[in-house]
């Protein structure tokens, strides 16, 4: 099965008390933080964020599961109101067999 993940992108790293609030639901939830990054390179194109956070977790459904529970979602309003984000939910890659 293959993971899920959830790509935040996000205008500026201001949000401290949502951190303190939001990580505990990932880890609660079974997910793990990956990707936390600032500034990344853009070889190609328009990217909305200087910021990149992407938790993983065991499948689409579980970061679905995440991202809809009401832990989370008591803590949304914090990120929305000290930065500009965006976020979607993918699934990974799991090679076919062969």
């Amino acid at each position: 099965m293959a993971k899920g993940y959830v790509i935040f992108t996000e205008t500026e790293d201001r949000c401290a008390r949502y951190t303190e609030k939001a990580v505990p639901t990932v880890l609660e939830a079974g997910g793990r933080p990956i990707v936390v990054h600032d500034d990344p390179e853009i070889p190609e194109g328009r990217w909305p964020g200087p910021r990149i956070v992407m938790p993983e977790f065991d499948s689409v459904e579980a970061a679905r599961d995440w991202y809809h529970s009401p832990a989370y979602q008591a803590v949304i309003a914090e990120r929305q109101s000290c930065a500009d984000a965006n976020a979607i939910i993918v699934s990974g890659f799991d090679m076919p067999d062969s």
